[in-house]
């Protein structure tokens, strides 16, 4: 029977092969580190705003109900869109700490490696599969939100998944719905611990915020890095075979 990591050892790797590195590690997830910063920043400043304009929007004029309505439906897109954009960012950043794990040898075009999900090679499949996950998890969310919780685990490594795949068939065709159901069984019995390693890292998520947010030049990195280690130590170990046949 295969012995995974804990969780202290898949932060010692992390910072193992940080060590000496960190700058590298910071340039490779600077898009996402400037966006956390920007956030935590805005919620800071801004949070007493929007509690002022959503004390008066509570005994809002009834006649300006659909302006109000339709304002709101466009910043809710907007925030989606900004979703995706984000995550897309961030899965090219998984996707190379994932190699630089494997092979040691540290990114060096730091851009190219942060935006390397908007490629002909990786964009479609990844953008298909976060939108099949998003619509599976909240439908299951629809039901109560601990199946939600539980089935985001099991859909966790879909991306992962993808990556490799795509590696191994090259010149084949790749089923983003083989990567998710692949997923759900590589998480067999890992998702507690994916649940509580994310955990582990809400005390820095709120000294981060208290920062505002200049602490993500090493939480980002760290937590990244820890998540990647965390796939890449399952999937070595698992018997789940990475590839279209089973």
């Amino acid at each position: 029977m295969e012995t995974y990591k804990t969780r202290g050892e898949l932060k010692r790797e992390v910072k193992d092969l940080y060590h000496g590195k960190w700058s590298t590690a910071v340039k490779l997830n600077l898009v996402p580190i400037f966006l956390n910063i920007a956030a935590v920043a805005f919620i800071a400043v801004f949070g007493f705003i929007f509690i002022f304009l959503f004390a008066g929007l509570w005994n809002y004029n009834k006649t300006n109900s659909d302006i109000v309505s339709n304002g709101g439906f466009g910043t809710y897109s907007g925030g989606i869109l900004w979703g995706f954009l984000t995550a897309l960012i961030n899965t090219g950043i998984l996707y190379k700490t994932v190699d630089w794990l494997r092979t040691k040898e540290a990114p060096r075009e730091f851009l190219k490696s942060a935006f390397s999900v908007f490629s002909k090679k990786y964009f479609l499949g990844v953008l298909v599969i976060q939108i099949l996950t998003q619509i599976f998890t909240s439908l299951w969310m629809l039901l109560f939100i601990i199946p939600g919780i539980v089935k985001a685990l099991a859909y966790s490594q879909a991306l992962f998944i993808f990556k490799d795949i795509t590696e191994i068939n090259a010149n084949g065709d790749v089923s983003y719905f083989d990567c998710i159901t692949k997923s759900r069984s590589l998480m067999v019995g890992h998702k507690w611990r994916l649940f509580v390693l994310q955990l582990s890292f809400l005390g820095w998520d709120l000294l981060n915020m208290m920062t505002l947010g200049i602490g993500s030049f090493w939480l980002t990195p760290y937590k990244n890095g820890t998540y990647a280690a965390f796939y890449n130590d399952l999937a070595s170990k698992s018997s789940v075979q990475l590839d279209n046949e089973w």
